[in-house]
């Protein structure tokens, strides 16, 4: 298998943790995309978006939520919680909406992002402000759910991780820390698992 990403990506990085925290690496190929996609890139994801898996057989799979859940199932791995046959699935609902959680911060984060990189007479304060307050909301919430966070992560967990790690890397002097301190707390100690390590990304 190929995985297509960018080393930046926190969407990206989500399937990466995965990967490590399941010993698939032996498995899938990492493939670094150079954005925006060319059309080499566009024969494996036609949407030019990253993260894509190519599986054995030459299909391909995406976007990350898609890839996390496979790579979960072929590790058998528990970052989604299943259930069984006569058993509801503990705790999935809870994953997968903290997942999208994440990935909106994330989202949020990159646009916000963008929008600081037009000129500043093109800029627009209205995208810029209303980014910024739902990355403030999710910071509080986040801020009151920490106490909450299984010990064993989920897809969520990880979710939030990485999209913190990119407003990390794009804004190191947010200050984020002091306004959301359980947040840091529960990150500092997330960030010391040897997966989180391997795929922080490199300093921009």
């Amino acid at each position: 298998m190929r995985l297509y990403y960018s080393p930046n990506s926190p969407y990206a990085r989500k399937a990466r943790i995965i990967i490590h925290e399941l010993g698939l690496g032996s498995r899938v190929e990492a493939c670094i995309v150079k954005l925006p996609a060319d059309a080499e890139f566009r024969a494996v994801n036609p949407l030019g978006k990253i993260p894509a898996l190519v599986l054995d057989d030459g299909s391909a799979i995406f976007d990350s939520p898609v890839i996390c859940e496979y790579l979960d199932t072929l590790g058998q791995g528990k970052f989604f919680p299943r259930g069984g046959m006569f058993k509801e699935a503990e705790g999935r609902w809870r994953a997968l909406t903290l997942q999208a959680l994440g990935d909106g911060l994330a989202d949020a984060v990159v646009r916000r992002v963008q929008e600081y990189r037009v000129p500043e007479s093109s800029r627009s304060q209205t995208v810029i402000e209303h980014q910024t307050n739902a990355i403030e909301a999710t910071f509080a919430l986040l801020d009151r759910a920490t106490a909450k966070f299984p010990a064993e992560p989920t897809i969520g967990e990880i979710a939030v991780c990485s999209a913190i790690g990119y407003l990390d890397l794009r804004v190191p002097n947010d200050g984020w820390r002091g306004r959301y301190p359980k947040l840091a707390r529960w990150l500092d100690g997330f960030s010391r698992r040897p997966s989180v390590e391997a795929t922080k990304p490199p300093p921009a």
